[in-house]
């Protein structure tokens, strides 16, 4: 079979995995990112307990309140790709190819029969090791650790592989069990479609792989639609296999394919169908290969424009988190030192607050904080948030925001005004200069316009 492997020369121009600097670049980048949120951000969220502040009716990012902190796994953890589909349409052989294992001890498992009864994620580790399930679960870490709720049988069924692989410092893979219809989901045993929606939660770009040859869309795969609601601008379809049929019978089978998908995708925009062989034998005599390499060229570079997104969108979010913590600062500040100004030797501390906290606007807490700094007043967090928030932590806990400096660290709030205005701009504007200006996924495939970045959240 050597004689028939195709070239794949292409993925690692593509995915620029052929330069040295570019993967190196992602990683040294996240570092930076994690310095700068540890040493500027970190300090004045702890000092002022900011993963207190409740704030019930805003979700900063998805699953999440405002409160919550920022964790290592969250700032280090790469996109993920996501492979879905009915069983044996080649999802584990498009990762090998993509990743190059043919023939390697550690390529995926594939046949005719359904062989991924596991959810296997592939990622980077300084060497190639496999690690349980159990164990990813139980490493903070690692973003893995919620999988724990889905219990014990679940994690059986779950399977990490580390290797050392250029993508890999970019990009984590997660392959999934094949969808067999007119199987029920109790005999998995464990919650199938649960567990799916939380790696669809997660996931920048989700592939649901067909083959063209057996199209049936069944009850599964409708449900697994259903999950995908909302979550549209992340799908890319993969006709896989296409070099199995001539020309007019794959054009006969995409019209299908979205016949069949029409009820289930209710989208202005389709998701984008690549149509390929995805796979490292060479494709079948008398098919388009100009045509398959082509499209092939324009999924990898779809799947670089998310790479590239996913880490401007970590550094904003990362900039629009340090902008609430130093609100969240400045605010307790402003309570101490009314509370200071209001206790004399006679008063009741406990009423003296109690007057403050029930009617901030008295005294001119959340007015100062917009006088004195460049924020919006649709940034200020909820007043009662702030009742709740002392209720829990008494304000003769906190020291005044000009008390909280050391000689060899600096002032808390020099640190995290510098980290928003200064360091975390230049971090994103490193990482564009260093994109090729430009080069859209159309110099490779004539498709005739720059794609829209979908991916950009708003």
């Amino acid at each position: 079979t050597l004689s028939l492997l195709r070239d794949r020369s292409h993925i690692d121009e593509t995915l620029r995995l052929a330069t040295e600097e570019k993967s190196g670049d992602y990683a040294a980048a996240l570092q930076r990112l994690r310095k700068i949120y540890h040493s500027s951000i970190k300090p004045m969220e702890q000092a002022y307990k900011y993963n207190e502040l409740r704030q019930h009716e805003i979700s900063a990012y998805p699953g999440r309140t405002l409160g919550d902190s920022a964790t290592d796994g969250e700032i280090t953890s790469k996109p993920m790709v996501l492979f879905l589909g009915p069983w044996s349409v080649g999802k584990s052989s498009m990762i090998n190819y993509l990743l190059g294992l043919q023939d390697s001890p550690y390529q995926l498992y594939t046949g005719a029969e359904p062989t991924t009864s596991e959810f296997t994620v592939i990622m980077h580790g300084e060497k190639i090791r496999s690690v349980e399930g159990i164990v990813m679960a139980a490493d903070s870490s690692r973003s893995f650790s919620p999988l724990e709720k889905f219990g014990q049988n679940f994690l059986e069924k779950l399977i990490g592989i580390e290797m050392p692989h250029k993508l890999l410092e970019r990009v984590t893979f997660v392959d999934t069990p094949g969808i067999i219809e007119n199987r029920k989901q109790q005999e998995r045993g464990y919650p199938f479609n649960d567990v799916c929606q939380w790696f669809i939660d997660r996931a920048d770009l989700i592939f649901v792989v067909f083959d063209p040859t057996k199209l049936d869309v069944g009850l599964e795969l409708e449900m697994l639609f259903r999950q995908l609601k909302g979550r549209e601008s992340q799908i890319r379809i993969i006709l896989n296999k296409a070099d199995n049929l001539a020309t007019q019978d794959l054009m006969r089978v995409y019209g299908a394919l979205f016949w069949s998908l029409a009820p289930l995708i209710n989208v202005t925009e389709p998701p984008r169908v690549y149509v390929s062989s995805f796979w490292p034998y060479d494709y079948a005599p008398d098919t388009s290969r100009e045509l398959f390499k082509r499209e092939e060229i324009s999924l990898l570079e779809d799947l670089n424009q998310v790479i590239e997104n996913r880490l401007e969108n970590k550094i904003a979010f990362i900039r629009q988190h340090g902008i609430r913590v130093r609100i969240h600062g400045l605010l307790v500040d402003r309570y101490v030192q009314t509370f200071k100004d209001k206790m004399s030797f006679f008063s009741d501390p406990e009423l003296v607050f109690k007057e403050i906290v029930d009617d901030p606007d008295k005294f001119y807490i959340f007015k100062s904080i917009l006088a004195k700094t460049n924020v919006s007043k649709f940034d200020l967090p909820n007043r009662d948030a702030y009742r709740d928030f002392f209720g829990i932590n008494p304000v003769t806990n906190f020291k005044a925001l000009s008390a909280q400096c050391s000689y060899m660290g600096g002032c808390l709030l020099d640190k995290i005004e510098r980290a928003i205005t200064v360091e975390l701009p230049a971090l994103l504007s490193s990482i564009n200069s260093g994109k090729q200006p430009g080069l859209s996924s159309c110099e490779a495939t004539g498709c005739g316009e720059k794609p829209k970045n979908r991916y950009r959240k708003n």
